[in-house]
């Protein structure tokens, strides 16, 4: 794998692993597509046309669960959104590291079961509040409607207010199927089973980690949440936020460690 990613589409389409990147952006386009984030519509002529562009990433992998790949993700250029006409809110909260710490030491203390999954283009969960238009992106403009635009209907990633809306999006959902979040981190859940067993999930964006005592429980979560969302299951939690997860089950010890990150910025 290079260890080059583009700073933008014409660098990408001119590299030696352009494969690779139109791959990632062909994914990309057909995510976008089948969570229908927008519709081309005549170009306004009272309303700002924002633009787009690509972002491109070489993800690492996790031994035995993942793969390493070229990942691209077509962004909005948010920047030129104008408050009061383009948005309105945009705070989301995101869990706190303390949270992830207490969780991983509850997880070794107890011994519970502790998985992990990311949703799949999180932010096109959301739903858009305003009327945004937006530029076709680059390498994909469609045939005889270049003249047309994006009149965008989910959160694309790049707009202010799309970790807000995913996050009002994820929230109505789990709370509706009985979790409870927490006063003190509104990125934690909890929900006791019938057994009086406990589950407690934690969403950082789009990465989250389930613990529990029956594995069950945790299995029936997994696929609550797969039918409303597009998840990737890794399985057993082995990093989250740059940092490994390794367990000694028998001892009773988890630790943390940040080797791979601290190897990367040397």
């Amino acid at each position: 794998m290079s260890s080059e990613e583009p700073r933008d589409y014409q660098v990408a389409v001119e590299s030696r692993d352009k494969t690779f990147w139109n791959g990632g952006m062909v994914e990309n386009m057909s995510s976008l597509d089948k969570n229908r984030t927008w519709r081309l519509v005549k170009r306004p002529k009272t309303r700002k046309v924002i633009g787009c562009r690509w972002i491109y990433r070489l993800k690492p992998g996790i031994p035995g669960v993942e793969e390493p790949r070229y990942k691209a993700r077509l962004v909005a250029r948010g920047y030129s959104q104008r408050e009061g006409i383009d948005y309105q809110e945009v705070f989301a909260p995101v869990v706190k590291h303390i949270s992830i710490r207490f969780l991983l030491s509850v997880t070794a203390n107890m011994d519970l079961e502790l998985e992990q999954f990311d949703i799949k283009t999180a932010f096109l969960h959301g739903l858009l509040e305003e009327e945004i238009y937006m530029e076709q992106p680059e390498g994909f403009v469609v045939k005889r409607e270049e003249d047309h635009v994006c009149l965008l209907e989910k959160a694309l990633y790049g707009l202010k207010q799309a970790p807000r809306q995913w996050n009002k999006c994820f929230d109505q959902f789990v709370v509706s199927h009985g979790f409870k979040r927490s006063k003190y981190d509104h990125c934690v859940y909890i929900k006791e089973s019938k057994g009086k067993c406990f589950i407690y999930l934690l969403l950082y964006v789009d990465d989250m980690l389930i613990a529990s005592k029956d594995m069950k429980e945790i299995q029936i979560v997994k696929d609550l949440l797969s039918n409303r969302f597009e998840m990737k299951d890794l399985g057993a939690a082995r990093r989250i936020l740059g940092m490994d997860i390794e367990r000694d089950r028998k001892g009773g010890v988890l630790t943390l460690s940040q080797s791979g990150y601290i190897k990367k910025i040397l």
